[in-house]
């Protein structure tokens, strides 16, 4: 009679090779060199704000536009680390692009949008512009 000895993990194993395999392909390291950068936004008395962490991004690499109420962010990220010492040398590179858009209110005065970025952050200011309120209007069905 022949003993097989139970292994519980094996099926751990191989469903952990099968992934290692799925993850090692050039289309996953295209899709793991995007990034989507945090965002946050507020709403002030005069203006909206939008701050967008762009580590690593320089300010040549940031696109900002407004069309048809929609602000888009579009931007890539570059970096490239060279450690140089007696008995190694090592580099290790980054690349990464990002596209955000934004749907904007009516009140947006599009003309005077700021941005701005610092020390990593882009700062975009929206102020607010005046519209004026139309007055309910009955329609009279025919």
């Amino acid at each position: 009679m022949l003993l097989t000895r139970f292994d519980p993990f094996k099926e751990f194993r191989s469903l952990e090779e099968r992934m290692n395999e799925a993850f090692s392909s050039d289309l996953s390291k295209d899709v793991l060199s995007n990034f989507t950068p945090t965002v946050n936004t507020r709403e002030g008395e005069f203006a909206f704000h939008i701050d967008v962490d762009l580590p690593g991004v320089k300010k040549e690499d940031i696109s900002v536009k407004i069309d048809n109420n929609v602000l888009t962010l579009k931007g890539e990220r570059k970096s490239k680390k060279e450690d140089k010492k007696e008995n190694y040398y090592k580099v290790e590179s980054s690349f990464g692009s990002f596209t955000r858009s934004f749907t904007l209110p009516n009140n947006i005065d599009a003309e005077n949008i700021h941005a701005e970025s610092k020390e990593g952050v882009l700062e975009i200011t929206l102020p607010k512009k005046e519209v004026k309120n139309e007055k309910s209007k009955q329609i009279k069905v025919k």
